[in-house]
């Protein structure tokens, strides 16, 4: 188990890269623009926050590569740049009020948990791990559809909090966690010595996501019939009734719905992955930070009466 926790960590991100893992965050954005038939790469460096105030942010290499391609709008640029540097300063806030803590990721099949969890993960300094990898590892299987045909959903959950139990003896971690992951209390228990988010996208979303790559790796989609879009829809919108309360769990909450409505977007699907990611810093700045500490505690004393 150890190994593939060790293994999993040196895995690479390809978004943003941490330069000093474990220490202060800087890190990398890649991001291309077209000139007439060229195609410009960039560089962006992120660094520390006296250079942010003091030395500006910005330190961008470059090289050309022809392109018979239209120009794309450097609007497009600088709303990568405008991200970046966002969510370099909120990560800012609130690594001091983590103290270590790791962070959990719940939310359905297809709500972008590893990606929005390797984009906070380089940006807190923290690693990254992915709960059903750890869980094929562990188990000598090559996916989660395997584990199911050959062994049984129960072994697969029983691996599962074996996993999470294991991870939560650790400290500065993102770990993107099954769908299901929520349905056991035990779970719970491993994934509240961090903190927990709720990753909630809208169904449609989700089918739409899913039915794009193919249902073969969601074993619970396969006794569905019809379409992929429609097999993916019906089986979520079950699993969603029966999970709802569980997500809901979460110390914080990530509406993608939200975030769309606050940016002027009529769908989730338009929103990056680095958008979702800042929200997600924010809900948990609003945990962590003693406002938000009494609240969580008013709302945990409720539900405990």
């Amino acid at each position: 188990m150890m190994e593939a926790l060790a293994a999993l960590s040196l895995q690479p991100c390809s978004w943003i890269a941490c330069e000093r893992p474990g220490k202060a965050p800087g890190g990398f954005l890649k991001f291309s623009k077209h000139i007439g038939d060229e195609r410009k790469f960039q560089k962006l460096s992120l660094r520390g926050a006296s250079e942010l105030n003091n030395k500006g942010v910005l330190k961008i290499s470059s090289c050309y590569r022809k392109r018979g391609v239209s120009a794309v709008g450097s609007e497009n640029v600088h709303a990568f740049v405008d991200e970046a540097l966002v969510i370099k300063r909120k990560s800012e806030d609130v690594a001091p009020y983590l103290n270590g803590r790791c962070i959990y990721l719940v939310g359905m099949m297809g709500s972008g948990k590893t990606t929005v969890g390797k984009i906070l993960s380089e940006v807190l300094g923290y690693s990254f791990f992915d709960s059903d990898k750890l869980v094929e590892q562990s188990v000598g299987m090559s996916s989660v559809a395997q584990i199911f045909q050959e062994r049984s959903e129960a072994f697969f959950r029983d691996s599962e909090s074996e996993v999470l139990r294991d991870l939560s003896t650790m400290h500065r971690l993102v770990v993107a966690t099954g769908g299901g992951a929520v349905i056991r209390p035990i779970n719970w228990k491993y994934m509240k010595h961090g903190i927990t988010v709720w990753l909630d996208v809208p169904l449609e979303a989700l089918a739409r996501r899913i039915a794009a790559v193919g249902t073969a790796s969601r074993p619970l989609l396969h006794q569905e019939l019809g379409d992929p879009f429609t097999k993916a829809f019906t089986r979520l919108t079950t699993l969603a009734e029966q999970r709802g309360d569980a997500y809901a769990n979460a110390d914080a909450r990530v509406c993608l719905q939200h975030i769309a409505s606050k940016q002027g977007h009529n769908d989730v699907g338009s929103l990056t992955p680095t958008a979702i990611a800042i929200e997600a810093l924010l809900q948990v700045e609003n945990f962590v930070t003693p406002k938000g500490a009494r609240a969580s505690g008013r709302r945990n004393s409720f539900l405990q009466a």
